[in-house]
């Protein structure tokens, strides 16, 4: 077989693209053997590869092959380094079916500036740095609500590389991306939210679908940076494992000068996730807000840093946040209170309001005997899941159920895995009040309900997804800070001024928490090195 790499776009072999059914990734040896392939072939009409996309910055095709024997064939080519077959790593999804809490920003208790923002002290920073004005990150992700009041002004140009479009429809349809992005270079408005580089430029490579993210549509975002000449590469996803055209991809980046950031995943184990493993990528775990690693956040070895990734605070496409509003009237006083929603129960608007009436933890042989028809369960949190308190309230003829928490603080999930919605609206209170309405009740008062579901345009997520837009954001300051530093001497950077955490016996927390303030002023330091003239020696 001979090798014809052809144009789609230039191919009358239509039928036999449609015929196709295996994209694979060719890598060629080097620049040499890449346009020797594309000069020599490209123009061929039919063959047994179809060229999708041509790689320039990574000497590398993108396309379709009909048969596992053509790709044996292939690998047999003169100039071919590698050839594999297209696969999926998991889409980025919030970790253990949390789906966010909900907060509106203008509501935030005293500071309206996301905790992670402090943490890693990124106003600090900001004099120095510019605020990141001139760096440019690449987020690669699900896509991005281009035109969200915190993210429009910073936006600069986005590309669909998943195949679902022409390449200019990047929409956020999981909310994934937008929140990544507002993390890294969110505007600072009026209430004091921000991201940690509120005047870097933004730009969105969709390389996440419903199927996954594709080995093909990653390396495609990877080249796509390197020819926009990014300053970073952000990546809040992978998986245990990497494909080799993956890692010639990531090797590529980095000596062309572009920084990978990426997660080292959620699992909890011992092993950092891939691309975030890769020797040259900046690997991010998470902690929460006291400086103490999530338990979801994965270590070891590689794991070169942390960063906040606990309920963080960010935004995502306009809408679809979901904030709670609960208020509680016994009679005497009605008081708004602390409290979150569920996805997937039935959502209220409009508010309503109706009769609350305890039903024990909310499994079926508490209902009996009590009358819940078109009114509010009021269940326990505990024993159950909070889907099935739910369906045995509809069952029972309840309109919704307020399940109020067993420990202090409030926590939201799903009700459905699927996406479907649940008949009966779904809100959550905190331990205290469920306690006051029980006794309430066993006093003789009639307690009521109001509830109503708000549509926002911001969320909080935990993941180490959070995590490392946190990062990726300071070396955004960094390189508008100094942008003569290589990916490597920016790595060494970020690790040499991060505050130390610990226990860290298993390097749970890599070098520390990262020092956006410490960091900038290094990079400083550097340029000032960099300037300083060169004395010679003249030898006679």
């Amino acid at each position: 077989m001979k090798l014809r790499l052809c144009s789609v776009l230039l191919s009358v072999g239509l039928a036999s693209v449609a015929n196709a059914d295996q994209r694979v990734i060719v890598v060629m040896k080097d620049a040499q053997s890449y346009l020797q392939a594309r000069s020599a072939f490209v123009l061929k009409s039919a063959g047994d590869f179809h060229v999708e996309h041509n790689l320039d910055y990574l000497n590398t095709f993108v396309g379709t092959v009909r048969s596992d024997a053509d790709i044996e064939n292939m690998k047999q080519q003169p100039g071919v380094m590698l050839v594999e077959k297209e696969t999926f790593h998991p889409a980025p999804a919030p970790i253990r079916g949390y789906l966010g809490k909900p907060v509106s920003v203008k509501d935030l208790p005293g500071a309206r500036t996301p905790w992670g923002i402090m943490a890693v002290k990124a106003p600090q920073a900001w004099d120095k740095s510019k605020s990141g004005e001139g760096a440019r990150v690449l987020v690669l992700d699900t896509g991005i609500d281009k035109d969200h009041p915190a993210i429009k002004s910073n936006f600069e140009r986005g590309q669909d590389f998943t195949g679902r479009s022409s390449g200019d429809d990047f929409a956020d349809l999981v909310g994934h991306g937008t929140h990544v992005s507002g993390t890294v270079a969110a505007v600072l408005d009026q209430t004091g939210f921000t991201g940690v580089a509120p005047k870097a430029k933004l730009l969105m490579g969709r390389v996440c679908s419903t199927l996954g993210c594709s080995s093909s549509a990653i390396v495609q975002g990877i080249n796509w940076g390197i020819s926009q000449k990014v300053d970073v590469v952000s990546m809040s996803l992978g998986g245990a494992w990497s494909t080799p055209a993956e890692r010639d991809a990531v090797a590529k980046a980095d000596k062309a000068g572009v920084v990978v950031v990426a997660a080292s995943g959620n699992d909890g184990s011992s092993k950092v996730s891939y691309p975030a493993a890769l020797p040259t990528v900046i690997a991010v775990g998470a902690v929460a807000e006291n400086l103490v690693k999530a338990d979801f956040s994965q270590y070891g070895p590689e794991l070169a840093l942390v960063a906040p990734g606990v309920d963080v605070l960010s935004c995502v496409p306009r809408g679809t946040g979901r904030d709670a509003e609960v208020s509680i009237d016994n009679g005497q006083s009605n008081e708004k209170v602390k409290s979150t929603s569920f996805q997937g129960a039935r959502e209220v608007f409009q508010g309503e309001t109706n009769v609350l009436v305890p039903a024990g933890l909310g499994k079926p042989e508490d209902f009996k005997g009590i009358d819940v028809k078109g009114k509010y369960a009021l269940v326990s949190r505990g024993e159950i899941l909070f889907s099935d308190k739910a369906k045995n309230a509809g069952a029972a003829g309840a309109l919704g159920v307020v399940i109020y928490n067993n420990v202090p603080g409030l926590i939201q999930g799903a009700l459905t895995a699927d996406g479907s919605t649940l008949p009966v609206a779904a809100f959550m209170v905190e331990q205290a009040v469920g306690q006051k309405i029980i006794a309430d009740i066993q006093a003789g008062k009639t307690v009521k309900a109001s509830l109503k579901t708000i549509a926002t345009d911001y969320t909080e997520f935990p993941g180490t997804s959070m995590a490392t837009p946190h990062v990726s954001g300071v070396v955004a300051l960094v390189r508008a800070t100094n942008k003569a530093l290589t990916p490597s001497q920016i790595k060494d950077l970020l690790k040499r001024t991060a505050q130390p955490l610990g226990p860290n016996q298993q390097n749970q927390y890599g070098a520390g928490l990262v020092n956006a303030e410490a960091a900038v002023n290094a990079a400083v330091q550097s340029r000032k090195v960099q300037a300083q003239p060169v004395e010679m020696t003249v030898i006679h």
